[in-house]
């Protein structure tokens, strides 16, 4: 192995320190279109080819209204969106009217572990913009599979869990709990910035 292939190894691995970037560097290819929620993440944006985690009481917690913008901007640019094991079946005007293209859209019938499996897949193919799965139950060791195939393949992925799963301990890069009326959303986890309570409203 080169000195050049070593460095990149030990870069990957991080076991070596590449200093901070600069504000710019950072900033995020993929703002969520929320003004509050960008003021407040670090990059300005979902984290880029990393995994976000949201964390429902169940379903219909305003999770898509605060997914669509991003959403809808892929699939305008032609981008695939993957939903994996969804616990509704997608309302296809619902969908249209937030201005995601329909025909990006490909729904997975996955229950139980499948949902993971055909998570990762669809991740680490690079095939996709976003990959949104709703696993029933996932450790820690599994979600750190889903991290690193978000970072292979350089897509956005989010995973919608139960309420509970907050006390568990987990990879991603950023964790939030939402709560109907999406009013406010409690940033749990935020890699490179500050866990808060933001109020959608402000800006939004």
């Amino acid at each position: 192995m080169n000195g050049g292939a070593s460095l990149a190894r030990l870069f990957e691995e991080r076991r070596l320190w590449k200093g901070q970037a600069s504000a710019e560097a950072r900033r995020s290819q993929q703002p969520t279109g929320v003004a509050a929620l960008d003021a407040h993440l670090p990059g300005a944006g979902w984290p880029d080819a990393a995994l976000t985690e949201l964390l429902l009481a169940g379903p219909g917690q305003g999770e898509l209204q605060l997914l669509w913008p991003t959403l809808a901007r892929l699939s305008q640019a032609a981008e695939r969106i993957a939903l994996i094991g969804p616990p509704l079946s997608p309302y296809p005007l619902a969908w249209q009217a937030a201005g995601v293209a329909l025909e990006a859209l490909v729904v997975v019938r996955a229950k139980g572990a499948e949902v993971l499996w055909a998570a990762e897949q669809c991740l680490r193919s690079g095939c996709f913009g976003a990959v949104l799965c709703w696993p029933e139950r996932a450790d820690d060791r599994q979600l750190r599979r889903l991290q690193v195939a978000a970072e292979s393949g350089r897509t956005l992925a989010f995973a919608l869990r139960p309420a509970g799963a907050q006390e568990n301990p987990s990879p991603a890069a950023l964790r939030l709990q939402l709560r109907a009326p999406l009013e406010r959303v409690h940033v749990l986890k935020c890699r490179g910035g500050q866990p808060g309570v933001l109020s959608l409203a402000d800006g939004a």
